[in-house]
């Protein structure tokens, strides 16, 4: 039975929300736009809400032991909310403050900071905090500077992401200055440093972290990118986590439907990429690693099919390539069996099948992946992944996501705490936002 149990009216109230699309409620949508935007959002400011329920299933066969046994089933209903003020814009100077907070209506779960070991991990603590605060400015030609705790993406997320997925994202104590040249076409240069890290599980890492990424379109073929992340985690605990970072990247391909067109109804999709990582910093374990990522593949109408594969070296303990501020969860299979890189390294051959409905606001996605080590040799699972999205306007969304590793009966558990477990979750989840 639920340790705690709280009023799930909540959640009834937003999926009734969600799936509301009369015109009363469209007229209601649009006073409530005109209610939170200062004249002109993002120029004069604004007010920002989003709020987002999740009921997430996690069933193991097995996995880390808790006081001998293994873990339990988890469930958790959860209530996140973020609530934002943007200020009006002087001289081209604006500040944002935004506030975040997760609520556990049923907490039978490892949170990671609750205590509760016997259940399966779901990294979505009951916490609340500052989430975003920062001042911009926008008075130098093409250029942003933005000082402050504030969100980053870079590329794919695979190096320097949020954690959107999580219910409580990850954000940043840095200063990030973003360049768009206007006179050389597609040119785009973010060079910045992060000081501390805000996790996804409200905890504070120290760091200090040089990071730079530049980008150029190359006309309708795609974009080069090449990137420098210099991480140096300060704290005895997370020291082995440090890491240099170089790679090179092509790529056509960000999000459902873009395409090298070859003509109106079909198009060709593609990605190469290659990073080399060593040891830097506070790292105590000397080491260098490689990263492969090889994608192709091809859109015809609104179905896009694609065939991957990426590898992350490994010679050991501490001496893997790591992405430890990446939004990994979107990388490797979403049931997080491979945040952290085996001692062996992997290699993810995975196939991807998607497909948009009703002006895209329906999309419908299914991943396998097969895992290995860096040599293809030892076989870790395979694993199954479906989604299904809706969307109903600009502010309202539902989604049903389903993930299944099946672990291969011969991998050694040294090669992982969790690579040897069957795993099975499943999540629900609706979400507003203004």
């Amino acid at each position: 039975m639920p340790k705690q149990q709280r009023n799930t009216k909540v959640s009834i109230s937003l999926f009734a929300l969600s799936l509301s699309s009369s015109p009363v409620s469209a007229d209601i949508t649009k006073e409530v736009e005109d209610a939170l935007n200062f004249y002109h959002y993002g120029k004069n400011g604004a007010v920002k809400l989003d709020l987002n329920y999740r009921y997430e299933n996690v069933d193991q066969d097995k996995g880390a032991k808790f006081k001998g046994q293994y873990p339990d089933t988890a469930n958790a209903n959860t209530a996140r909310l973020r609530a934002g003020l943007l200020s009006p814009t002087w001289h081209g100077i604006q500040g944002y403050a935004e506030y975040e907070g997760n609520l556990a209506m049923q907490e039978d779960f490892n949170s990671t900071r609750n205590g509760d070991g016997q259940f399966s991990t779901i990294a979505d603590p009951e916490k609340s905090e500052i989430n975003q605060l920062w001042l911009s400015y926008a008075g130098i030609p093409d250029t942003l500077v933005k000082g402050g705790r504030q969100r980053i993406k870079l590329d794919d997320d695979r190096f320097i992401g949020n954690v959107g997925w999580r219910q409580m994202e990850t954000t940043f104590d840095s200063v990030l200055i973003t360049h768009n040249n206007q006179q050389l076409f597609g040119l785009t240069v973010n060079a910045g440093y992060i000081g501390n890290v805000q996790t996804f599980t409200a905890t504070t890492e120290n760091i200090s972290a040089p990071i730079l990424n530049v980008s150029y379109k190359v006309g309708d073929f795609g974009t080069a990118i090449g990137y420098g992340y210099w991480l140096d985690y300060t704290e005895r605990e997370n020291a082995e986590k440090s890491s240099a970072t170089y790679g090179l990247r092509f790529t056509n391909y960000q999000k459902p439907g873009d395409s090298f067109k070859l003509s109106d109804n079909y198009g060709l999709v593609y990605t190469a990429e290659w990073g080399y990582q060593q040891d830097y910093g506070h790292g105590k374990t000397a080491y260098d690693a490689n990263r492969l990522n090889l994608m192709g593949g091809f859109t015809a109408y609104n179905f896009t099919v694609q065939g991957a594969m990426e590898q992350l070296d490994g010679k050991g303990v501490n001496r893997t390539f790591d992405t430890p501020l990446g939004t990994n969860h979107a990388f490797q299979g979403w049931a997080d069996l491979f945040l952290v890189t085996p001692k062996d390294g992997i290699r993810d051959v995975f196939a991807t099948v998607s497909s948009t409905f009703d002006r895209g606001e329906v999309v419908l996605s299914g991943v396998f992946h097969n895992f290995t080590d860096d040599t293809g040799q030892q076989q870790y699972g395979k694993e199954w992944d479906f989604q299904a999205t809706k969307k109903f306007g600009k502010h309202y969304s539902l989604l049903a996501k389903y993930a299944y590793y099946s672990a291969d009966n011969s991998i050694p558990a040294a090669a992982g705490a969790f690579t040897t477990t069957d795993t099975q979750k499943i999540w629900l989840q609706g979400n507003i936002s203004f």
